[in-house]
C-alpha cells in the first residue's frame, strides 16, 4: 500500500454535499465553519437581509440571500452570509458571481474573511465586498474595479448607494447598526 499523498485528501461537491454540519469547501480543502453564529451575528445578518430586500420588492431580478451555498467550482464552495444575486437560474446553489456578498467578521473567521474569501471573490469578480465588523459596529466596503478590489470606505453611520447593480439599492449602516448601538449603551 502506497503513502498517502495531498492530492488523496482533496474534495469535491460530491463529497462536500454529503457532509453532515456546516462546512465550506476551499480548493478541495474542507473548512468547518465556526459552531452557530452568536445571536448578534444572526441578528446582524437578518438586519441586512431586511434592508436590501425590502428595497428589492418591485425587482424581478434579483434578491437577497442568507447562508446559501455558493459554487466557485466542483473543490471551492462557499457559504456566505448574505449575498445579493441578479439573474441565478440554478436552483440548488449559486453558480454565477453574487453583485454583493456580505460576510459578518468574528474573531475565529477574521484570517478567512479578510484574505482567503477577499482574494477568492475578487477573483470571482463579485461587484461588491462588504465586511461587517459587529464589535465595531462598521462596515468595510469594497467595489471592483477592473480586476482588484477599491475600498469605497469605512461606515458607521452612512449610507452606501449601490447605483450600479440592475435594480439600486442603498445600506443605511445608521439603521443597520442602530439597535445594536442601543443595546451597547444599555
Amino acid at each position: 500500500m502506497g503513502a498517502l499523498k495531498l492530492e488523496d485528501l482533496q474534495y469535491t461537491y460530491d463529497d462536500y454535499k454529503n457532509w453532515e454540519g456546516d462546512w465550506e469547501l476551499i480548493e478541495g480543502v474542507p473548512v468547518a465553519m465556526s459552531p452557530a453564529p452568536v445571536r448578534k451575528h444572526q441578528a446582524l445578518a437578518a438586519q441586512i437581509i431586511r434592508e436590501i430586500g425590502n428595497q428589492l420588492d418591485d425587482c424581478q431580478e434579483c434578491e437577497v440571500l442568507g447562508e446559501v451555498d455558493y459554487k466557485i467550482s466542483d473543490d471551492t464552495v462557499l457559504r456566505p452570509d448574505v449575498v445579493v444575486t441578479c439573474g441565478e437560474t440554478h436552483e440548488a446553489y449559486l453558480v454565477k458571481a453574487p453583485e454583493i456578498i456580505v460576510e459578518i467578521v468574528s474573531p475565529s473567521t477574521v484570517r478567512k474573511d479578510e484574505k482567503i474569501k477577499f482574494d477568492i471573490y475578487e477573483r470571482e469578480k463579485v461587484k461588491y465586498y462588504i465586511l461587517i465588523y459587529p464589535d465595531d459596529l462598521r462596515a468595510k466596503i469594497y467595489r471592483l474595479d477592473g480586476k482588484r478590489y477599491d475600498k469605497q470606505g469605512d461606515f458607521t453611520h452612512e449610507s452606501y448607494r449601490f447605483d450600479d447593480l440592475p435594480c439600486p439599492i442603498e445600506m443605511n449602516f445608521e439603521r443597520v447598526f442602530k439597535r445594536f448601538r442601543s443595546m451597547v449603551l444599555s
